[in-house]
């Protein structure tokens, strides 16, 4: 037998060795593989279901039914409903309810606690700075240059971690070798490589978009500490000094028990914690996403018009 044939070979029975006990070949658990945390429960528990954790069996109905109604449908084309819009109802991921009323489990009753002062004001900041208005008009920037628009539009990284389900591109990637554990992202395919072997943290004065990552086991469970945050990724209004707590748990073949708690409190009056179910899916694909594109053109282009319409006034 050829040596890639022996080679190949010895994989797949290490893989099948691994899917049967649930382990690695090197002992760790097994918590490879495509995953989806996409679901239609939302993080925050919705005031018409305050002091109920889950959906009555007819609720739940209705909720996946109104997921599955969400056809390849699309507005009259050059439409100001078409364009905002953005895609229509086929490229949606919306994912189905997990039948509780909220992904928050803690504190009980579902919501984001309040936030401090500082954290308001931030976050009103960051919205006046960023956010389009109802009227199609840019946010209050400034917009300079790339660096002024957030790393989303620039295509540098989806979000600020923790991650939550969104409309679509809900996928990761689980890949796991002897002290270490990657999670790629779907959208905007970084990865995060989390070291096992408990080194510390790296300096305080050492900031990363997705910060910095720490991971260990507790029996079948991955526990993931991240900080050194960057103050360019914000989560919910988040300082960089946020502490955020993963874990990761093999519930069923199909199925990841998630769980993360985040605590702040230059931002929240207390921790809080949100479980999501991520389940098994397909083959990922290549998120293709680069900064020349239209939605970073475009700000660039609607601040300096703003800025000439100013002059003439």
């Amino acid at each position: 037998m050829q040596p890639i044939l022996i080679a190949i070979a010895s994989l797949m029975a290490l893989g099948a060795l691994a899917q049967t006990h649930g382990k690695t070949p090197w002992g760790d658990p097994d918590l490879q593989g495509s995953w989806s945390n996409a679901t239609t429960t939302p993080l925050e528990r919705p005031a018409k279901y305050a002091g109920r954790e889950f959906l009555t069996k007819e609720e739940m109905a209705a909720q996946n039914k109104q997921t599955a109604v969400a056809t390849d449908k699309r507005d009259t084309p050059g439409t100001p409903e078409d364009v905002n819009g953005a895609y229509n109802g086929f490229w949606w991921e919306r994912g189905w309810s997990d039948g509780r009323t909220s992904l928050i489990y803690d504190p009980p009753d579902g919501r984001i606690p309040p936030m401090t002062p500082q954290g308001k004001e931030r976050k009103a900041e960051q919205a006046r700075r960023n956010q389009t208005n109802e009227g199609g008009e840019l946010g209050a920037g400034p917009f300079n240059g790339p660096e002024d628009v957030e790393l989303y539009t620039r295509c540098i990284i989806r979000a600020a971690l923790p991650r939550v389900p969104t409309g679509y591109d809900n996928n990761y990637e689980i890949v796991q070798t002897p002290g270490y554990v990657a999670i790629l992202q779907e959208q905007m395919h970084e990865t995060r490589v989390i070291p096992l072997d408990g080194r510390p943290h790296l300096a305080s004065d050492v900031r990363q978009w997705l910060g910095d990552s720490r991971g260990h086991w507790e029996g079948n469970t991955l526990v993931v500490e991240t900080t050194n945050f960057s103050d360019q990724a914000s989560f919910e209004g988040s300082t960089k000094n946020m502490r955020l707590v993963e874990r990761w748990t093999r519930a069923a073949d199909d199925r990841l028990d998630y769980r993360f708690t985040v605590e702040d409190p230059a931002t929240w009056t207390r921790p809080w914690s949100a479980a999501i179910a991520w389940t098994k899916t397909g083959n990922l694909y290549e998120y293709a996403c680069h900064e020349d594109n239209y939605g970073l053109y475009g700000i660039l282009a609607g601040a300096r018009a703003q800025e000439k319409a100013a002059v003439r006034k």
